[in-house]
């Protein structure tokens, strides 16, 4: 009976000995790590910019009045917690030069202009929110 429960003890043991090993060996494989290229933004869109309470006033997107050069990317970055879009054009009157679509959370949107002017956007999901571009040469 001894000897039974020896060899059992030995089993348990080889068994737990095997299995830590292989989570040994799991454990020490290298780790892929993915590097991400931070872009720079222009303009943000805030927490709450979903709330009327930002509008009119300029804090639905900050700043609401940005100058580009020709040539150059403008990054809007949506920072709050609701999809919005970044639309050319006044509302219920799009011009149908850029549109970022719904942007989620954390979302950048970029758009290259390539002439001088001013150029409105505004927000499809959100009336109250709109900025204006000045590109300049």
């Amino acid at each position: 009976m001894n000897k039974k429960l020896a060899v059992i003890a030995l089993t348990g043991l080889a068994i737990i000995a095997i299995a830590s090993q292989v989570n040994l060996e799991d454990s020490t494989e290298e780790a892929q790590v993915e590097i991400v290229e931070e872009i720079e933004t222009d303009i943000t869109i805030p927490v709450k910019a979903a709330r009327p309470a930002c509008g009119p006033n300029p804090e639905c997107y900050i700043p609401s009045y940005h100058v580009a050069k020709v040539g150059q990317a403008v990054n809007w970055k949506n920072e709050d917690s609701a999809f919005h879009s970044v639309t050319s054009g006044y509302y219920e009157n799009p011009d149908g030069l850029f549109d970022s679509d719904h942007l989620d959370p954390d979302e950048v949107f970029s758009y290259t202009f390539e002439e001088s002017g001013m150029y409105p956007y505004y927000c499809t999901l959100h009336p109250w929110m709109g900025g204006q571009i000045k590109v300049e040469r």
